[in-house]
């Protein structure tokens, strides 16, 4: 049985759940944490640089990719434009990308399934349950029918959103203006240790082709506005989880969480300890619930489309068990058997994400401009955002390796 492809059915509100789920999930735990050092105000500057430059990136992918037949990823469009040898490059590279972000989310969830269960029954499952528990239940619906998950991605950003705006009104009024206002000039050293993960929240990318395939190469409109109006919710999202977390948790208090690994569970309940309420730590628990899953889904669905492109499978149910196990088996054994990796894993997520997200992007649409013209939709900027693109690129991969060899300053 073949699961249709259904090109203008598909209603705005899915796609737009589609690249927020994407972007917002476990990856959005570890900005606090990155960013622990610069603090707020350098924190929101970076977060507002790097929303600019890979929505724009995201779009000059968009522009590619309606050159080519809904369906056809990245495999096929990098190929034809910029060369087997870059589709290689982007291969290996998307895929280590969406692995150790499934990874970090599988690890990610197994900590937010403990801290939820230990928080409301005092239930403590071993990690290998938890991870395992998680990721199967999960990777059933995405082998089931990527409509049906893209659905469920909807009302799960749906209720991700509503508790974390509930989260938020609560943790609001009880920030701590001292805390929060605590600026320094020379915290700005620890800025670009952080680029990496700031880079990794919006690593959306491979959605693109996800979304060209869901609304067909004439309905652009709608894949633009879902890049557009989805990154701004995880731009928003990221700003005010930024702002109670830092605006409650003095910096100093972020050392422990940094020296435990930085995972999700540790963030969270040291939130919830700081608030004192058990109101709060109900709705984070359950905001932290809801944009995880959605974020796996979101990020699992462009793997799952990747993987079936790149091989071939067939959309039966057989095909579909092939992909989903290609697709889930590699990254669930690292996060059942590593779980507490998640804050280096996302670090590692902004290098291998910047080929994918920043280089073929750019690249790609460069050569597509000159091989078919931009006749259905040009991205905003021209070749100035094209280099912008590349540049950061690039400061993202020296930020990375500067930081991994000690040489660029660290909070602790």
């Amino acid at each position: 049985m073949s699961e249709p492809i259904q090109k203008k059915s598909i209603p705005l509100y899915v796609g737009v759940s589609f690249v927020a789920g994407g972007a917002v999930g476990a990856g959005m735990f570890s900005l606090p944490i990155a960013s622990s050092g610069m603090w707020f105000g350098w924190a929101a500057l970076l977060l507002a640089f790097s929303w600019f430059c890979l929505c724009s990136s995201a779009l000059m992918l968009l522009e590619t990719n309606l050159n080519f037949k809904a369906g056809e990823s990245f495999d096929t469009f990098v190929r034809d434009t910029i060369g087997n040898k870059w589709n290689i490059i982007n291969g290996i590279t998307m895929a280590f990308t969406l692995y150790t972000v499934t990874y970090a989310y599988v690890s990610g969830g197994g900590s937010i399934v403990n801290q939820s269960l230990e928080s409301g029954l005092g239930i403590t499952l071993p990690p290998i349950i938890a991870g395992l528990s998680f990721a199967f239940f999960l990777s059933f619906f995405v082998w089931y029918s990527t409509g049906v998950a893209g659905r469920l991605t909807s009302v799960l950003v749906i209720s991700m959103i509503i508790t974390f705006f509930i989260s938020v009104g609560t943790l609001a009024p009880i920030i701590k203006l001292p805390v929060l206002l605590d600026f320094e000039f020379d915290y700005s050293i620890y800025l670009w240790a952080a680029v990496p993960y700031f880079m990794a929240s919006f690593a959306f990318h491979s959605a693109v082709p996800s979304l060209v395939k869901y609304y067909g190469v004439d309905d652009f409109q709608s894949s633009k506005k879902s890049i557009i109006y989805g990154s701004l919710i995880a731009l928003s999202v990221y700003f005010l989880w930024i702002l109670v977390t830092q605006g409650n948790i003095a910096r100093a208090d972020f050392i422990p969480i940094l020296e435990n690994g930085g995972n999700v569970g540790d963030l969270i309940a040291t939130l919830s300890n700081t608030a004192n309420s058990p109101t709060i730590t109900v709705l984070v628990n359950a905001f932290a619930n809801f944009a995880v899953v959605s974020s796996f889904f979101g990020v699992t669905i462009g793997l799952f489309d990747y993987i079936a492109d790149k091989f071939k499978f067939g959309n039966d149910r057989i095909g579909r068990l092939k992909t989903a196990s290609i697709t889930f088996i590699p990254p669930t054994i690292g996060g059942v058997f590593f779980p507490d990796g998640f804050l280096y894993a996302i670090g590692l997520v902004g290098l291998f994400a910047t080929v994918m997200a920043t280089f073929i992007p750019a690249l790609c649409v460069k050569a597509s401009r000159k091989k078919y013209g931009s006749d259905r939709f040009l991205a905003w900027g021209g070749d100035k955002l094209v280099y912008l693109v590349l540049g950061y690129g690039i400061a993202v991969i020296i930020c990375y390796f500067l930081g991994a060899f000690g040489l660029l300053p660290k909070f602790s």
